[in-house]
């Protein structure tokens, strides 16, 4: 009997059935097949985001009880301090990144905005003379008895969930000025004129940098990326120079040697670490330059100890590590199943890679120095834990590009 006879007789208000042939099989084994390649990819992008961030916080535990041992004992009596609370910051972290990837990334698109106004009023409440906590001449954190947050960390994750919500948004119309600037220009004006007033100028860099890393993955044009770019730099030179401490850091930057005990006394004793540490470095925890010689030696210039005490090849092994996280966020954005994903993992990739960038400059003399801390590695609880939830959020895009009911079409604005 023909297939076409067996269909004639199907009676009438019951579903059609129809004889499956072999060559109707063969392209539901190839769909089959590409969706287990999307997964193992998937899988493989997992794997290196969860194990670069695990080295690299890690590391960062090891490298604070060793650099901050000295000032610990000093300041406290007791070495442990800094550590046990990275310690305890880094199992808050944890449990954040726990949260933050069980989420549906596509619910950050609800969030930003609340996240958005309780990152403001943070801010604003820091500015006050009574509840802002002052220290090294800025006023950027908040004490809640022995907790202290610094507000301007989640300003990094809600700037960036808000701009890949209005740019995801606004699909098919970012060739249009207004619908561009309109309103992520002013959001990020208020935001980082907040943080500017504490003052923070490494912060600042790093909020605008992001949002740029983001338009440019939106495919801005060039023109609008190169007027915002110049810009930038025009901005940021006038704040440099509007304030006395920042010249000064500006200038001894281009020359530290030429005033080594006072405006360039901490990038070169940063200097003398890096270079005391040879190839294989002076050993872990035997560092000389944390004897209080290097300013902030367990913060923004952990690097410094770190090159000493672990030398070139330790050097080497966490940038490789930094440079394994980017690429996993570079491949969770490439494989995000939105507009939206896309713009998401691109944004927080982008504030961790340029972080890194501004850190490490400033401690190996190729920046001036930001006061900005290193992801991961440097000591601070609020940016240790908003990092890891930002990593968490990643981890839930990448598993949602990994799940065929997710993807949408990624061309033309699909699945905003």
């Amino acid at each position: 009997m023909s297939a076409g006879s067996a269909a004639a007789r199907q009676p009438r208000g019951r579903p059609h059935l129809r004889l499956v042939r072999p060559e109707d099989v063969a392209p539901t084994r190839r769909v089959a097949g590409r969706r287990t390649a999307r997964e193992v990819a998937a899988r493989r992008t997992t794997v290196l985001l969860l194990g670069s961030t695990t080295f690299l916080v890690v590391a960062g535990l090891v490298m604070v009880l060793s650099a901050s041992s000295v000032s610990a004992s000093t300041r406290f009596g007791d070495p442990f301090r800094y550590f046990q609370r990275q310690a305890l910051y880094a199992l808050v972290g944890v449990g954040a990144l726990a949260l933050t990837s069980r989420i549906r990334y596509r619910a950050w698109r609800r969030l930003c905005v609340p996240m958005l106004g309780i990152t403001v009023a943070l801010l604003l409440a820091v500015l006050h003379p009574g509840a802002g906590v002052a220290a090294y001449g800025s006023s950027r954190w908040l004490s809640f008895g022995p907790v202290t947050i610094q507000p301007s960390e989640l300003a990094k994750l809600a700037l960036v969930a808000f701009a890949a919500t209005v740019l995801a948004r606004k699909w098919g119309r970012l060739d249009q000025v207004g619908h561009l600037a309109i309103p992520l220009l002013p959001v990020l004006l208020v935001v980082g004129g907040l943080v500017m007033l504490q003052p923070d100028l490494g912060t600042t860099v790093i909020l605008a940098g992001s949002i740029f890393v983001m338009l440019f993955a939106a495919g801005v044009r060039l023109r609008y990326l190169a007027v915002s770019a110049l810009a930038g730099i025009v901005i940021g030179f006038g704040l440099i120079f509007s304030a006395d401490y920042r010249r000064v850091r500006f200038l001894s930057f281009l020359d530290p040697w030429g005033d080594a005990t006072n405006t360039g006394y901490q990038l070169v004793q940063s200097l003398i670490a890096l270079g005391s540490g040879g190839w294989w470095g002076v050993g872990l925890g035997a560092s000389r330059q944390k004897w209080l010689y290097v300013p902030n030696a367990h913060t923004d210039f952990i690097f410094s100890i770190l090159g000493e005490e672990l030398g070139l090849i330790g050097e080497a092994t966490v940038l490789l590590a930094f440079a394994t996280l980017v690429l996993a966020g570079v491949r969770v954005a490439a494989r995000a199943p939105d507009v939206f994903g896309r713009l998401l993992a691109a944004g927080i990739t982008g504030w961790f890679g340029l972080q890194t960038l501004v850190n490490l400059g400033a401690v190996t003399g190729l920046l001036p120095i930001t006061g900005v801390p290193l992801p991961f590695l440097s000591y601070g609880g609020s940016a240790l834990v908003v990092s890891l939830a930002a990593v968490g959020v990643l981890w839930s895009i990448a598993r949602a590009g990994a799940d065929p009911r997710t993807v949408a079409v990624r061309r033309g604005g699909g699945g905003r």
